[in-house]
């Protein structure tokens, strides 16, 4: 069947992807539709991965309350703006500030260059006033300013950012103001200090995790890095409506693309390929202890998220395939039932390409073609006699995400060619390492006069608790700090690499005193003075922060904002009290309500030694699982996109 046309325009600009079809002959109308869906795909793909336009508004906190720290305010705009592509096509800015009531300072289409954007920021003046009403300024700028006569490209499909500076609680109602912007498509990233409700801040944001918390507005810049982050992850959910198609009497065919909407990945479909060759078998029991535990963090009961193990060595084996099982009960027996393959070679080439041909197919359940993330963790114990070049390439062509686990008989290199990138390579001395993990440890030890009697036990808790860690310089680092008023740390996770430097210096601890018991200053401080580089801290690699609070009293001062903090930095908390401690308090400080430990006092912990271990165990397994999860899906959608660009 032969049909020609004339022309085809293809045009991308301001956020909108428009198709016209002009056509002199045709056979079908189909046919035409099926191209409209084709450019639908298309400039899906360019407006996800090139994502050039953004409209910001920055909403800063005008009130009394700000007037020492504006000054820090209007900096941090203007290096978040210096790092934007300002133009009319491009970034558009605007600012407004609030207190009693809200005040543009300009809008969206004032400025079309960076330098005048810049230099109208730098002549900010702080406007004040009292009350704090958020709520009205919220109305405010979704009334006034994300709206096409201020420059808003909102119809156009352009995303829409909202970034709030807020150093106190509103004094009006946030909830109705902060529906609407989410309704209407605005993704809210709220700033706040020790002075903000961080309750209030989360019912703003789009999402819990768009609140970013510092203790003054002179910190903003700890937070650039996590802003930009969060303006990223705004860029890539911000997708394309389905595209509506038309017919006109001159046989033109338009595609428009309407604004976006906020959407997630409907679940994930995750494949494990184990290696099972002759050197794997005194590590796979740890191996299927690993993929239980990640199969435990997954959704599979809902149907979102679907499994399938393979075991390979000279030849790859399915135990079972993404549409085999749909509960998690089901898949977890037979992961604990599993027996060791055996064989060799190891051929992790030919595996791959076999998973790529027989268990990412939509036959073996894969929702690929869904647009449904496809994850790989492979866990290899050797150096594949074959070459994994074409296969590695092939899956990542497929818009497989890879993740690989390696051990010391691993070639790193082979297992970075095969991940997706290279940050997504993990290498182990052996799969046993699997179980324990390694992590940075820090101890905060309640010093003030009330745990005097109690100290001599604290300090053989956390000597006991270290015997069973696998110190090392690349594996387990401890710091122990004491507090009371202030915080005074005894040493850092980088002063001991070896476990009897550190028990030595615990037996050698001396009760501190004082009072009162400020433990929110103190987990403020672990935070900025230990919890860093400089410290011995290897949260920049992903390695584990863990926190372990013995706490013998109700807290002084606040311990909202920096608990908040420490989450939102990804530090898991473990909390140890007595009697004498406030449990709701312990509670807000923790993870989660089952981090909290309770003793009647501190010479009964022995008895929450395994239950803290558990938790330890857990925690480390949980984090490796959450960062890869969070990957999977921050990854998912910018590969869909360069995958359906080669379909």
């Amino acid at each position: 069947m032969r049909w020609w046309y004339s022309s085809i325009l293809f045009r991308i600009g301001k956020g909108r992807a428009k198709c016209c079809l002009k056509i002199i002959h045709y056979s079908m109308i189909s046919i035409l539709v099926l191209f409209a869906k084709l450019f639908y795909f298309l400039s899906s793909c360019l407006y996800l991965v090139e994502a050039a336009e953004k409209d910001i508004v920055f909403l800063l906190d005008g009130s009394n309350s700000t007037r020492n720290v504006f000054p820090a305010m209007r900096d941090f705009v203007e290096k978040v703006v210096e790092k934007l592509n300002v133009g009319e096509n491009k970034d558009r800015v605007s600012v407004v500030q609030y207190s009693e009531d809200a005040e543009a300072h300009f809008y969206l289409k004032t400025y079309i260059t960076r330098k005048d954007i810049v230099d109208s920021i730098r002549g900010l003046r702080h406007r004040g006033g009292s009350p704090l009403n958020t709520g009205s300024a919220l109305q405010y700028v979704r009334d006034n300013v994300f709206t096409n006569s201020s420059g808003s490209r909102h119809r156009q499909g352009v995303p829409q950012i909202l970034i709030l500076l807020k150093g106190g609680r509103s004094f009006d109602n946030v909830d109705t103001p902060a529906f609407a912007l989410k309704q209407q498509g605005i993704f809210v990233i709220g700033i706040g200090t020790n002075s903000s409700d961080s309750g209030e801040l989360q019912t703003i944001s789009y999402e819990p995790n768009c609140t970013l918390l510092v203790s003054e507005f002179t910190n903003l810049q700890s937070v650039q890095d996590q802003l930009s982050s969060l303006m990223s992850t705004a860029l890539v959910r911000a997708t394309p409506m389905t595209p509506t198609v038309t017919e006109s009497s001159s046989w033109i065919i338009q595609v428009n693309l309407k604004k976006p909407l906020v959407t997630k990945p409907k679940g994930r479909d995750v494949v494990f390929l184990l290696d099972g060759s002759n050197g794997t078998r005194t590590g796979f029991p740890a191996m299927q202890d690993f993929v239980q535990r990640v199969v435990e963090r997954l959704s599979v009961d809902d149907n979102k998220d679907r499994v399938s193990v393979v075991q390979y060595s000279r030849d790859p084996a399915v135990q079972f395939y993404l549409n085999t099982y749909a509960t998690k009960v089901e898949i977890l027996d037979i992961v604990r039932g599993l027996r060791h393959k055996g064989g060799r070679p190891l051929n992790t080439g030919a595996a791959l390409q076999y998973l790529r041909d027989n268990v990412f197919t939509a036959s073996a359940g894969s929702r690929r073609l869904e647009g449904v993330p496809q994850v790989l963790i492979l866990l290899s114990g050797g150096r594949s006699s074959d070459s994994v070049d074409e296969s590695a390439a092939a899956l990542k062509q497929l818009g497989v995400l890879t993740f690989a686990i390696g051990t010391r008989s691993s070639d790193s290199r082979e297992l970075q060619k095969i991940s997706h990138n290279g940050d997504s390579a993990l290498s182990v001395s052996d799969f046993t390492d699997l179980q324990q993990g390694c992590g940075d440890i820090v101890f905060l030890l309640d010093g003030s006069d009330s745990t005097r009697n109690g100290f001599p036990a604290m300090r053989d808790f956390v000597e006991n608790v270290v015997e069973k860690l696998n110190v090392g310089e690349s594996k387990d680092r401890v710091s122990v700090v004491q507090y009371s008023r202030d915080s005074e740390v005894n040493f850092y996770l980088n002063t001991y690499t070896t476990k009897e430097d550190i028990v030595d210096s615990v037996k050698g601890l001396r009760h501190k005193g004082g009072r009162p018991l400020n433990t929110g200053a103190a987990l403020q401080y672990v935070r900025d003075n230990v919890f860093t580089n400089p410290a011995g801290s290897r949260h920049l690699q992903g390695v584990p922060q863990i926190l372990i609070l013995l706490n013998g009293g109700r807290s002084f001062d606040n311990v909202d904002t920096p608990a908040s903090v420490l989450k939102q930095q990804g530090i898991i908390v473990i909390g140890i009290g007595t009697r004498s401690s406030d449990s709701g308090e312990l509670r807000k400080i923790t993870q989660d309500p089952n981090y909290t430990l309770s003793v009647s006092e501190f010479t009964d912990l022995p008895s929450v030694q395994e239950q803290l271990s558990s938790l330890m165990s857990t925690a480390l397994v949980r984090m490796l699982c959450s960062c890869w999860m969070d990957l999977m899906v921050l990854e998912w959608d910018s590969q869909l996109c360069k995958t359906l660009s080669k379909e």
